[in-house]
Protein backbone atom coordinates (compact mmCIF):
# COMPACT_ATOMS: atom_id res chain seq x y z
CA UNK A 1 0.00 0.00 0.00
CA UNK A 2 1.29 3.39 -1.14
CA UNK A 3 2.19 5.98 1.55
CA UNK A 4 -0.77 8.50 -0.06
CA UNK A 5 -3.44 5.82 0.30
CA UNK A 6 -2.32 5.00 4.00
CA UNK A 7 -2.61 8.79 4.99
CA UNK A 8 -6.00 8.56 3.42
CA UNK A 9 -7.24 6.04 5.76
CA UNK A 10 -9.37 6.74 9.51
CA UNK A 11 -7.20 6.13 12.44
CA UNK A 12 -9.60 3.02 13.00
CA UNK A 13 -8.66 1.85 9.57
CA UNK A 14 -4.76 2.26 10.07
CA UNK A 15 -5.13 0.10 13.29
CA UNK A 16 -6.53 -2.52 11.66
CA UNK A 17 -4.65 -2.46 8.94
CA UNK A 18 -1.61 -2.64 10.72
CA UNK A 19 -2.88 -5.81 12.70
CA UNK A 20 -3.47 -7.23 9.83
CA UNK A 21 0.03 -6.96 8.78
CA UNK A 22 1.68 -7.70 11.64
CA UNK A 23 -0.55 -11.20 11.72
CA UNK A 24 1.02 -11.86 8.21
CA UNK A 25 4.49 -10.84 9.29
CA UNK A 26 4.11 -13.31 11.70
CA UNK A 27 2.92 -15.93 9.48
CA UNK A 28 5.89 -15.61 6.97
CA UNK A 29 8.54 -15.83 9.70
CA UNK A 30 7.15 -19.07 10.66
CA UNK A 31 7.72 -19.59 7.02
CA UNK A 32 10.93 -18.49 6.59
CA UNK A 33 11.43 -20.51 10.12
CA UNK A 34 10.53 -24.17 8.39
CA UNK A 35 11.83 -23.24 4.96
CA UNK A 36 8.76 -22.81 3.16
CA UNK A 37 9.16 -19.05 2.71
CA UNK A 38 7.95 -18.47 -1.09
CA UNK A 39 9.00 -14.64 -1.58
CA UNK A 40 11.38 -13.69 1.18
CA UNK A 41 11.42 -10.09 -0.28
CA UNK A 42 7.84 -9.67 1.28
CA UNK A 43 8.93 -9.76 4.96
CA UNK A 44 11.15 -6.27 4.39
CA UNK A 45 8.03 -4.76 2.62
CA UNK A 46 5.86 -5.67 5.30
CA UNK A 47 8.26 -4.39 7.80
CA UNK A 48 8.35 -1.32 6.01
CA UNK A 49 4.57 -1.08 5.54
CA UNK A 50 3.70 -1.35 9.45
CA UNK A 51 6.64 1.61 10.10
CA UNK A 52 4.68 3.42 7.72
CA UNK A 53 1.44 3.06 9.58
CA UNK A 54 3.16 3.41 12.92
CA UNK A 55 4.10 6.92 11.76
CA UNK A 56 1.42 8.12 10.32
CA UNK A 57 -0.82 6.98 13.41
CA UNK A 58 1.67 8.85 15.80
CA UNK A 59 1.45 11.67 13.71
CA UNK A 60 -1.87 11.63 14.29
CA UNK A 61 -1.66 11.46 17.90
CA UNK A 62 0.57 14.42 18.01
CA UNK A 63 -1.59 16.50 15.96
CA UNK A 64 0.90 16.65 13.37
CA UNK A 65 -1.44 14.84 10.42
CA UNK A 66 -3.50 17.28 8.26
CA UNK A 67 -6.59 15.96 6.84
CA UNK A 68 -6.07 17.74 4.04
CA UNK A 69 -2.77 17.91 1.24
CA UNK A 70 -2.95 22.02 1.49
CA UNK A 71 -4.95 22.01 5.17
CA UNK A 72 -1.43 22.11 6.92
CA UNK A 73 -0.30 25.53 4.94
CA UNK A 74 -3.35 27.07 5.43
CA UNK A 75 -3.31 26.80 9.39
CA UNK A 76 0.43 27.74 9.43
CA UNK A 77 -0.10 30.65 8.02
CA UNK A 78 -2.93 31.58 9.98
CA UNK A 79 -1.02 31.18 13.24
CA UNK A 80 1.53 33.45 12.12
CA UNK A 81 -0.74 36.47 11.79
CA UNK A 82 -2.35 36.57 15.23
Amino acid sequence: MKKEQMRELTREELLQRRSEMQEELFNLRVQKASKDLDNPLRLRILKREIARANTIIREDELKIRSSAPGQEQADSAGEKQE
